[in-house]
């Protein structure tokens, strides 16, 4: 029934993603996990005798640059370091294993070593007098050679053994030890120690051995149980388990009965080969049986290999496990094979095929890929498969390599999705968690990765005689987990209540070259976008604007869906190439011109107020022809067409933009060239000179309507700059921070600087000149304004235009000798991994960042009045028209804004969606779609068909805000048919 419940999550990727606020009940039991061989060191030391690991250890060729546990965090002489960092951290358990030769030398109780017993009691009592719980495992992999040499867990005497070992442990210690684990991940004994033989005992016998050694164990755990419960839970009052390893097994497609049957097989395989004899009914998973059986006689066996319980045994071994004791660290796709019968083993008689799964990211660990959405579905088939027990997570946790120290960035995304997934099984899905342990507590001997790996929350420096430790970052970070139980909601992320100012300018945004077609209609003159789509390679899935949206042909249909969204104003573009084909005045296409005074016209006729973009990116090629944007000419080409166009519509438009996102046209354009003009060779110096005359340009157009138009017309004219909020990977790191001030910088810095404070900054001056003068440059690659047109260029804005989508997280990064925008910039920027996604790889859902950066505008540029001119988010894939992931984007990033203006005093105006119908997304094609209304292009007639988001995004205007849900239904919250006033 879990992978129904997976079908519906499937259909909500959304819900998969959102990251969940709350928190775990008051008396959860967070710990930190640690096992003997891994820390303690002391291998022969007061009498230890030695372990399978030893022996291994010791084998030239064995282990990663042969390192041995010989020291390792050489706990067994760092007792108070050890408990220092326990009580520095405030875990409630700590999770450690006990070494059976260091407490038995040749395994049996007969040697028994009383200094390791000592060391054990010391540890306990320190716990103790914490007020830290002592969560004990018996056996973590570390057997005594002695018993090896008998055949170790092969041999059925072993049962006896183990049990004499474990009543020892519970009636040494279990006055103090209430929660014990008879085995750690048996899983690993027997298949890899037997199978493939890479850990010990190092038996390569794949077909029968791992399934024989399985036998003794679950006999063995089940006599251990038992002892405990005859003899000691009366006084002891403790809880005795098993920690069993797995992680979670997507099916390939869960639409296809076979493939689900195949990634149950292989749970079943792995974690049912163990729970299901302990935790159902005392014997092995029926497909397991059936399989194993099949193949037996397939391969011309007398009998199954898998072995078989008695009635008695089968009763005996069935229960024997207080609560489930879960180790998990990844996620695995599965897929049904026909598995070969030779040679037999274990492996082949699954008839599965194991990949990793899409949804992932890479560790240092090949094989354990991070995909938290697993633990959440894992810990369901648990629930599930098991009836509800009461389940600890014993362990779980990620590795990182050598060079990270202490700015373990991964680790803390690790724990902040894991942990998190552990949290919607416990809230939303009931699942009975009662505990999560963190694995390591230190950087330790990772088997046979030796010292190359560290899972640690704390560093420890092995080549350092006395392993010192060290926090590292995710250690504050879990301390802080631990200590608010969870995740409650944020303070920035809960709503506010209110309404934007009387007269705010509810808007939606389009671009010409996006949705208008007619590339070659009615004399309009090529663009260096139609150039770009019509090269190779250069636009996804060989995409187009040649038609587009047809909106050159749709004016009533792109209207009614303007009322239908109640918007105030309707910002869209003109095409400079439409109106004057060769970019300049010697010839004006009056059928360009008019098809915008229809649009114009039908907008005022349906009371909406026009908002024009002069250049959204659409350059005539004949313009760059002659070197575009990077020929000093077109500043006056520029101010030419602004001419043109005021002349023609002033009269009707009162709102202007003179130039969208620069930013993108500079760096987009000329430096990456992954847009229009599609340059990429001057990265050092092409940006900066197209900044430079984007900046010129705009300046002129803002002062040629301040002389000669502004008195008649009255309108107003800006730029519209775009920028991400950064904010520093690391928040204890001051270098961290500089570069997240850097980034906004040189991108929002780059154009508003000189328009609102004069010139460029000097963070950028400084740094690209230090930088050209350091590579051999004579000069800046940077140029310089003259005072003169400094002067000139600041203060030519009446109001700032801002395009905002995402946040990034951005960190030092010395680039060396490299001379390009990113090297000047110096920063490298990553993604929180928590963070929401979207269509378009490069924006995550990160509402707080939007007021902050309102507010850094407000700051930083004179706090002049803001229209958001661009706000929105993308999907990719088959169209649901319930788009609750921009319905979640628009309510949270909408409310910043408001946030930003009630609490904050920032001038906000006027608010504008990105984008009003899905369209040709630049590069990408129309995969990334970010309308409001799907346009379905299967149908020539490109129908516009309203998504659920259209009536939320009207919704909000029409209520003006956000009415306090307290005071029940507003009346503004029902949509009466659009032309009806709107309540303020």
């Amino acid at each position: 029934s879990v992978y129904h419940h997976l079908k519906s999550l499937q259909s909500l990727k959304f819900q998969k993603k959102l990251y969940h606020y709350g928190t775990f009940p008051e008396d959860f039991q967070w710990g930190v996990s640690t096992s003997a061989y891994q820390i303690e060191g002391g291998w022969d030391a007061d009498g230890k005798g030695p372990s399978v690991w030893d022996t291994f250890t010791h084998t030239p060729g064995s282990i990663k640059n042969d390192d041995t546990g010989d020291v390792a965090c050489d706990s067994y002489n760092k007792l108070e370091e050890d408990l220092y960092m326990l009580r520095a951290l405030k875990v409630k358990a700590y999770r450690f294993s006990l070494s059976w030769p260091r407490i038995f030398p040749d395994g049996y109780r007969t040697s028994l070593n009383q200094k390791g017993v000592d060391y054990y009691n010391r540890l306990i009592d320190g716990l103790i007098a914490n007020n830290i719980t002592p969560m004990v495992t018996l056996f973590h992999w570390d057997l005594p050679q002695a018993l090896q040499d008998i055949d170790g867990w092969d041999n059925v005497a072993m049962i006896e053994i183990f049990n004499d070992y474990a009543d020892f442990c519970y009636e040494t210690f279990g006055d103090r030890v209430k929660f014990w684990m008879t085995f750690n991940e048996p899983f690993v004994t027997s298949w890899v120690g037997y199978g493939p033989g890479i850990v010990p005992p190092n038996i390569k016998s794949p077909g029968d051995a791992p399934y024989r050694v399985t036998h003794n164990i679950l006999k063995a755990h089940a006599k251990a149980y038992h002892t405990y419960d005859d003899k000691y839970r009366k006084t002891q009052h403790g809880l005795v388990s098993i920690s069993l390893n797995t992680e979670w097994i997507e099916p390939l497609d869960v639409n296809v009965p076979r493939e689900i049957a195949a990634a149950d097989r292989a749970l079943q395989f792995q974690l049912g080969w163990f729970a299901h004899p302990i935790f159902k009914n005392g014997d092995y998973p029926d497909a397991m049986k059936w399989q194993v059986g099949n193949k037996s006689e397939l391969q011309g066996l007398a009998e199954s290999r898998l072995p078989t319980f008695t009635e008695e045994e089968k009763a005996y071994i069935q229960g024997t496990a207080d609560v489930f004791c879960l180790n998990t660290y990844s996620a695995r796709q599965a897929r049904h094979v026909t598995a070969r019968l030779s040679p037999r083993s274990y492996e082949y008689d699954q008839d599965i095929a194991a990949d990793d799964v899409s949804d992932s990211q890479a560790t240092a660990m090949k094989e354990l890929r991070a995909a938290a959405w697993g633990l959440r579905r894992l810990l369901n088939w648990i629930k599930e498969e098991y009836g509800d027990p009461e389940i600890y997570i014993t362990e779980n946790g990620v590795s990182t390599d050598t060079s990270i120290t202490v700015d373990d960035t991964d680790r803390i995304f690790y724990l902040k999705t894991y942990i998190d997934e552990a949290l919607k099984a416990h809230n939303l899905d009931a699942v009975r968690l009662k505990g999560y342990t963190a694995w390591s507590l230190m950087d330790n001997f990772e088997w046979i990765n030796g010292y190359s790996v560290g899972f640690g929350l704390h560093h420890v420096d092995f080549k350092h005689p006395d392993r010192p430790r060290t926090p590292k970052r995710s250690t504050h970070y879990y301390y802080k987990v631990m200590r608010d139980n969870g995740f409650p909601l944020p303070e920035e992320e809960k709503p506010l209540y209110g309404h934007f100012r009387e007269g705010f300018a509810w808007s939606v945004a389009t671009a010409s070259y996006q949705i208008e077609g007619g590339w070659r209609a009615d004399g309009k003159g090529l663009s260096i976008w139609d150039t770009f789509a019509h090269t190779p390679l250069r636009v996804g899935n060989d995409d187009t604007g040649d038609i587009a949206c047809d909106s050159y042909n749709k004016i009533s249909e792109d209207v009614e869906m303007l009322k239908k969204l109640k918007v105030s104003h309707y910002r869209f573009s003109i095409s400079w190439p439409r109106i004057m084909p060769d970019g300049t005045t010697s010839t004006i296409n009056e059928a360009g011109l008019n098809y915008y005074h229809r649009l114009v016209d039908a907008l005022l006729k349906a009371n909406i107020k026009p908002q024009a973009t002069l250049y959204h990116w659409d350059l005539p090629q004949a313009l760059q022809n002659v070197r575009g944007w990077e020929n000093d000419t077109i500043v006056e080409r520029f101010k030419d067409y602004a001419d043109v166009v005021f002349k023609s519509l002033g009269d009707k438009v009162k709102f202007w933009i003179t130039i969208n996102e620069p930013y993108n046209v500079a760096n987009i354009g000329h430096g990456y060239g992954t847009a229009a003009p599609g340059i990429s060779l001057r990265p050092g110096t092409a940006p900066y000179i197209v900044a430079h005359n984007l900046i010129k340009a705009h300046a002129e157009a803002w002062h040629l309507y301040n002389d000669k138009y502004r008195a008649t017309q009255g309108g107003i004219v800006g730029i519209t700059i775009n920028s991400d909020w950064a904010e520093p990977r690391n928040p204890y790191k001051q270098e961290d921070y500089e570069a997240a001030r850097r980034v906004v910088e040189f991108q929002i810095g780059w154009f508003a600087h000189p328009v609102f404070n004069g010139d460029y900054s000097d963070v950028m001056k400084n740094r690209i000149r230090e930088r050209s003068l350091a590579a051999g440059q004579a000069k800046s690659r940077l140029p310089e304004f003259t005072p003169e047109e400094v002067k000139r260029i600041k203060g030519t804005y009446d109001y700032f235009g801002f395009n905002h989508y995402t946040t990034i997280l951005a960190f030092n990064l010395d680039y060396k000798n490299l001379q390009h925008y990113d090297a000047d910039r110096g920063a490298g920027t990553i993604h929180d991994r928590s963070w929401l996604d979207s269509g378009s790889s490069w924006l995550k859902v990160t509402p707080p960042g939007f007021r902050t950066i309102l507010n850094f505008i407000k700051n930083e540029y004179g706090n002049p009045p803001i229209y958001i001119t661009e706000n929105g988010i993308s999907e990719r894939g088959d169209m649901d028209l319930n788009d609750i992931h921009r319905i979640h984007y628009y309510e949270n990033y909408i409310n910043q804004a408001l946030k930003a203006y009630l609490l904050d005093d920032v001038d906000i105006r006027g608010y504008t969606a990105w984008t009003l119908m899905d369209n040709l997304e630049w590069a990408t094609g129309f995969a990334e779609k970010f309308g409001l209304f799907y346009v379905n292009r299967s149908d020539p007639s490109l129908p516009r068909i309203p998504k659920k988001s259209a009536t939320h995004y009207a919704t909000i205007i029409n209520c003006n805000g956000f009415p306090d849900p307290s005071q029940g239904p507003h009346e503004c919250q029902t949509l009466e048919p659009e032309g009806n006033h709107r309540f303020h």
